[in-house]
């Protein structure tokens, strides 16, 4: 099973879009195997965002995610990292898919609701940065069977 962070940044936090957007995830067959609500600390954020850290947009991005609570989940299934970034829709939500919840909540990429992780690799090193051993829980879902092969 692929692990993927999800981060619903704080405008969808803001606009009350936490369970739309876990819905939609469950919604789609994904396992949440974590979450929390925080208020991100300025050196999580440099580490999540380090990619970044040369770009003119980084010191906003930084006080974007740190100006209110995120909810941080990890989710797992197979293809767990194409799902949820389809699920996401295009980070410009002018670009995103239609049924995205970027195209459905979403008009400006400085507010495009969540992080997506990007590749599968980046999906287990950002969940391993949110989150510790103990806090990720393999459960069995008693549905499983109806939605995996």
């Amino acid at each position: 099973m692929e692990k993927t962070l999800v981060l619903v940044k704080p405008d969808a936090v803001q606009r009350g879009l936490i369970g739309e957007i876990i819905k939609r995830l469950e919604n789609r067959g994904l396992r949440l195997i974590a979450g929390k609500f925080i208020q991100v600390s300025r050196e999580l954020a440099e580490e999540h965002y380090g990619i970044h850290k040369d770009k003119p947009f980084y010191e906003t991005l930084l006080d974007y995610i740190t100006s209110a609570p995120v909810m941080a989940m990890a989710w797992d299934g197979p293809e767990a990292v194409a799902a949820v970034r389809q699920t996401m829709g295009a980070t410009r939500p002018t670009e995103a898919a239609p049924g995205s919840v970027r195209h459905d909540f979403g008009l400006e990429i400085g507010r495009n609701l969540t992080h997506a992780s990007d590749t599968p690799e980046n999906g287990s090193l950002e969940v391993a940065l949110w989150f510790t051993d103990q806090e990720l829980l393999d459960w069995d879902r008693a549905l499983d069977p109806w939605i995996l092969e």
